[in-house]
């Protein structure tokens, strides 16, 4: 038994230092004023009452909801209709199935400086190709029209791992089911809606789970491209919270933020969950 937990000890030192810690540390601090460089004092419910009131926070809140929703198109939609696009044979296929999923390797943080770099409106590659041709310029991520829809698309760059999780459940569908259902004169989309989505149904609630959780807590793409702007138009949730934690040095708001943040992300996954038992079949289970 003390040979067990010697070996499990590095991983519950780390597990309640960096996490444990943090997550009951955030809970006190959300009941508090606490400006950081001073002593934390305690004023209750009074940051959740103060949530009510707060502008930006509701437009991180709408500016989320937007970014999680195309987020899960792109992830769960566009993703499942390209794996089965490259759910074949041949070399054009795997070349295909490599130029979607390589970006993927790329991490986002790089991949927004390069997107940001493209899209500048000063001296972008793209404003200096419409320039040379003509057209005119575009203000893209300082642009309050043009931020967020840009924000969103880059999030076609990450694509690849939720194709890839697609593509192996294609590849493990049996074909006699598919047989089966063409020997009773199906077409494609009798064989879609009665075989293919059926048989994905545990890899689109994870794709579905796992879109949530990551869009709910996007940073790196709106604090590189647009720093929350212009006019809050890309001011995501952790992107306000990270705003008022170490900007404006209001710790025991952001925590009260944070600590909303965690309820929504739990809330939607527990109906995403409880919902999941009339459409998700595993086999052998009905």
């Amino acid at each position: 038994m003390l040979a067990a937990f010697a070996f499990l000890a590095p991983w519950l030192i780390g597990m309640s230092v960096f996490y444990l810690g943090p997550l009951v540390a955030s809970g006190v601090y959300s009941l508090t004023d606490y400006p950081i460089i001073g002593s934390p004092r305690f004023n209750g419910v009074e940051n959740y009452r103060r949530l009510l009131d707060d502008q930006q926070f509701a437009s991180s809140i709408r500016v989320t909801l937007i970014y999680t929703a195309c987020s899960l198109v792109i992830h769960v939609v566009i993703a499942l209709f390209v794996a089965m696009l490259c759910n074949g044979s041949g070399r054009a296929v795997g070349l295909v199935r490599l130029l979607v999923f390589l970006p993927s390797l790329i991490p986002l943080f790089a991949a927004a400086v390069l997107w940001g770099w493209f899209f500048n409106r000063d001296f972008g590659l793209v404003n200096y190709v419409l320039d040379r041709i003509g057209l005119p310029t575009q203000g893209f991520f300082q642009s309050a029209g043009q931020a967020l829809p840009l924000t969103i698309a880059v999030g076609f760059w990450g694509m690849g791992g939720a194709f890839l999780t697609y593509l192996s459940g294609l590849q493990s569908i049996p074909g006699d089911l598919y047989e089966a259902i063409t020997v009773d004169g199906a077409g494609p989309l009798r064989r879609l809606w009665h075989v293919t989505l059926p048989m994905l149904s545990p890899v689109i609630l994870f794709n579905t789970v796992i879109g949530i959780v990551l869009s709910f807590q996007v940073f790196d793409i709106g604090w590189v491209l647009t720093k929350g702007g212009p006019a809050d138009r890309t001011l995501f949730w952790v992107l306000f919270i990270y705003r008022k934690a170490f900007e404006e040095f209001q710790m025991g708001y952001a925590s009260a933020l944070a600590w909303l943040l965690f309820l929504a992300v739990a809330l939607c996954t527990a109906v995403i969950f409880r919902v999941s038992r009339h459409w998700v079949h595993y086999e052998g289970r009905r």
